[in-house]
């Protein structure tokens, strides 16, 4: 181990200078326009029939980051405090409440949801959890006044398949991702913002100042009650808002299997159903994205793993190869930062 580096405990080894070098020449810059964001996102609708912004709204606060090496932070920029809304990011912390459904029994990933939940969406239709994991449910409809036809991302990336059963085509889609948070909401019977809270957040030792938002009419009965469903993005306001430093967190977990300490918040088995191929889009897992594949991320390392959302300019990446967590919120040109902090990180020699 040369001078001014340090090793983390599975041999990977951090060049403190070109990680330094790194957050200084990438970080400087943020999408500024995203400073009055009721305009931000009403310059990515396409569907002029469905721009009306039902959830809350978060201004950015400016680019900030946090970069964790050996299960501690080594680096920020910005302000990694401040909230953000975190876009398409907030479908892998879905994940991980669906993971906390599984960890309990409740939820068996190839078995039909109209087999769980008596829920109209879902009658004599054969998606299953992992379908909705996945994004290949393609079930037809309209949740909380959206239908499934106003997502422009898929229209608009060219991923809407029409036609297919569910598990043979894959669409990038809010309205149906916002089907899956509904589904576990009643299935796990309370918002999964309480889930997340109870069950990882608190064990992690994050702040008190994310929180989880869905839209004002997304409300379902359960037992009697009101519960509040939370949106898997921020298409038409709400989803989750975190900073990157509590961001940063839920990557150390997975990066550790799971643990937090002598906590096992969620299971390792979990963590690789999550990080598995899907058959009709292999770099795509539970709603994570893999680059080991097809390559997201062309130049940043096989071994990654990704939380990414608002066209990449928001991004969780963690490689257990590099022992490395990266959270990084509205920095420009995020894909040229996460090659050269990969850069500075020599894998493991099992990992090599």
């Amino acid at each position: 181990m040369v001078a001014n580096s340090t090793m983390s405990g599975s041999g990977a080894v951090l060049d403190e200078f070109r990680l330094a070098e790194a957050i200084a020449a990438r970080t400087g810059r943020w999408t500024r326009a995203a400073a009055d964001m009721r305009t931000y996102l009403a310059a990515q609708v396409t569907d002029t029939d469905h721009t009306e912004v039902v959830g809350p709204l978060l201004d950015a606060g400016g680019g900030s980051g946090v970069v964790r090496f050996a299960g501690r932070e080594v680096a920020t920029w910005g302000d990694p405090s401040v909230p953000e809304m975190a876009f398409s990011a907030t479908k892998s912390v879905a994940s991980v409440a669906a993971g906390i459904a599984y960890d309990a029994g409740l939820l068996i990933p190839e078995q039909r949801v109209c087999e769980v939940l008596d829920l109209p969406e879902f009658a004599g239709r054969d998606i299953t959890w992992e379908h909705l994991l996945q994004q290949t449910s393609q079930w037809v409809g309209t949740l909380w006044g959206k239908p499934t036809s106003a997502d422009a991302q898929s229209y608009r990336e060219g991923t809407e398949v029409h036609g297919t059963p569910p598990g043979e085509g894959w669409a990038y889609n809010d309205v149906r991702m916002n089907l899956l948070t509904y589904a576990l909401t009643v299935l796990l019977g309370r918002s999964l913002e309480d889930v997340l809270r109870e069950e990882v957040m608190t064990g992690l030792g994050a702040s008190s100042s994310w929180s989880w938002h869905g839209y004002r009419d997304s409300f379902v009965t359960v037992n009697g009650d009101s519960v509040p469903v939370v949106s898997g993005g921020a298409h038409w306001g709400g989803g989750l808002f975190i900073s990157a430093a509590d961001l940063a967190l839920v990557g150390q977990l997975y990066l550790d299997g799971g643990s937090a300490g002598d906590n096992q918040l969620i299971s390792g088995e979990w963590i690789r159903r999550s990080w598995a191929p899907c058959v009709v889009k292999p770099e795509y897992g539970y709603l994570w994205w893999l680059n080991d594949e097809a390559k997201p991320w062309p130049a940043a390392p096989s071994t990654g793993r990704g939380a990414r959302g608002n066209l990449g300019r928001h991004l969780l990446w963690i490689d257990p190869a590099r022992d490395l967590v990266l959270c990084s919120r509205w920095t420009e040109d995020v894909h040229r930062l996460l090659t050269t902090v990969s850069a500075a990180i020599t894998p493991g020699p099992q990992s090599a």
